[in-house]
């Protein structure tokens, strides 16, 4: 695909990062340099190579180096301890390990006991070689390999929140599919751009990067998250649509100067990854004015779980199947008893099943039958979200089996009082989570970045009594005023964190409402 990109529009731009830009012609050129040289270091067909970068240049060239040579392409957060990093690379067997200043001290903390080729981005302290020396120095050609559709392509590491990260390995049958869904569902064209800041250890940053190129489209990168930076990057690039979580369009459409910046390029915008309030895709349609407004439900392992193509319409839904896909909503059951025939009924909250007969689907995580045998069972892959189909047979996601409050024997879901206390005007972000309580079991506590100091608890209650469609037995029964809401690189809530009493107050609002 890369290939008869280069040939259709051999000097069309394909990749920005500050004043530095790539045609296609000098793209293919210098990733074929990288892969030649990786091939001379023995670097062969689906070996590992572990990839801990920031969304850079560098990073984008590898990935093609390695789909050239045949070898997985292995990325990672650089945000890893040495720890995790340790655990990774061993648990994949990487051959090398490419690594930079952010993520130096953890790779060169880890105790690599196969010891792994060690590739620095910039020449130092236990580097075999540079990046720049993959380039000047390649032998100039590399043999290419057979290659198969069902060879694995890439192997991403799920975050791990709740345990040992799990790989998941993608093959290239696997990969192209998702990026020729992502590019059908998102109704992109030829010759779009994106700004690439999500991570390309994500799934959404991987297929952000994949579309682009598959459309002869420029990936404007944007290594750090700035809302400034991404403000400006998209009025200089003209960037024309945007992939991202819901975290980041809320921190660019409330940066300070956001009317300062000319947007008029952005049509198409869509969001996966979390939940979007209703109140912030309210915002983006009156900001941004998209022509096309997406939300994308999916994950690492299966990519495209249902579409909906147009978020304003109905706010909140995650709308239907992908043109790949079929989903079931089954009992909901956390020790893993529900089989793919326990269906529940329209409105009924249920877990959501995926077909593993998708194209665009796993077949199992990497040296982990336990993991697969607890996610896989009869042929569908079990997501441990929760949701809902309305009367349209569109899906809702409300939560995770997890995180589902369980108070006076109700079933609570944190999304949908989260949803309603993000409309009070005083609010800048909810989260919710249940909390122990001798006498209801647990009950709804709610975490409120607010957007006025002024808020009080009172006020959020009766805002939430008053709410047409808030039930009172779902009124939160605490609040605690933070600072910040702790969250995964790429947008996550993690509610563990609030459990654990990770966070910062405000002040001592810890404020009790009546029951």
């Amino acid at each position: 695909m890369l290939n008869f990109a280069v040939k259709r529009y051999p000097d069309h731009v394909a990749l920005v990062q500050d004043d530095k830009s790539y045609t296609y012609n000098q793209l293919n050129a210098e990733a074929e340099k990288v892969a030649a040289s990786l091939q001379h270091m023995n670097i062969q067909k689906q070996d590992r190579v572990v990839v801990i970068l920031k969304n850079r240049i560098e990073n984008v060239m590898i990935y093609w180096a390695l789909q050239k040579i045949g070898a997985i392409y292995t990325p990672l957060n650089h945000r890893l301890s040495a720890k995790e990093v340790e655990y990774c690379v061993s648990d994949a067997e990487a051959k090398a390990v490419v690594y930079e200043a952010a993520s130096r001290a953890s790779v060169l903390g880890a105790n690599l006991t196969d010891k792994p080729i060690l590739i620095g981005i910039e020449d130092g302290d236990g580097v075999d070689i540079s990046y720049p020396e993959l380039v000047e120095k390649s032998p100039g050609s590399y043999e290419k390999p057979d290659l198969d559709e069902n060879d694995i392509s890439l192997m991403l590491y799920t975050s791990g929140t709740t345990g040992r990260p799990k790989g998941v390995p993608r093959t290239h049958r696997n990969e192209y599919a998702a990026a020729m869904a992502h590019i059908v569902q998102n109704q992109y064209q030829l010759w779009e751009s994106t700004l690439g800041v999500m991570p390309l250890y994500h799934t959404m940053g991987v297929r952000s990067l994949l579309s682009m190129t598959f459309l002869n489209g420029k990936f404007a990168l944007l290594p750090d998250f700035d809302s400034r930076d991404a403000l400006s990057i998209v009025e200089k690039e003209k960037v024309t649509s945007l992939y991202l979580v819901p975290t980041l369009y809320h921190d660019m459409l409330n940066h300070a100067e956001f009317h300062n910046y000319n947007l008029s390029s952005l049509k198409k915008i869509g969001y996966a990854g979390a939940a979007m309030t209703t109140t912030l895709a309210n915002q983006c349609v009156e900001l941004l004015k998209p022509d096309i407004f997406v939300n994308h439900y999916g994950s690492t392992e299966v990519y495209t779980f249902t579409i909906c193509p147009d978020v304003h319409s109905k706010p909140g839904s995650a709308g239907k199947p992908g043109i790949h896909q079929e989903i079931r909503l089954v009992k909901p059951d956390p020790d893993g008893l529900s089989t793919p025939d326990d269906v529940v009924g329209i409105k009924e909250p249920g877990e959501i099943i995926a077909n593993l007969e998708s194209i665009e689907a796993f077949k199992g995580y990497w040296n982990r039958p336990d993991a697969t045998s607890k996610s896989i069972r009869d042929g569908w892959y079990f997501t441990g979200d929760i949701g809902f189909l309305d009367e349209d047979g569109d899906l809702f996601v409300v939560g995770r089996v997890d995180d589902m409050v369980i108070s006076g024997g109700e079933n609570i879901h944190p999304l949908e009082v989260e949803d309603c206390l993000a409309q009070h005007p005083k609010v800048l972000e909810a989260t919710v989570i249940g909390e122990p309580d001798d006498r209801w079991g647990q009950i709804v506590s709610a975490y409120i970045i607010p957007k006025d100091p002024t808020v009080t608890a009172q006020e959020l209650d009766e805002f939430c009594k008053n709410h047409a469609n808030m039930s009172n037995f779902k009124r939160p029964r605490k609040y605690t005023f933070v600072k910040e809401i702790p969250k995964s690189p790429v947008g996550k809530i993690l509610r563990r964190k609030l459990r654990d009493g990770e966070f910062v107050e405000v002040n001592d609002s810890n404020e009790a409402v009546s029951q």
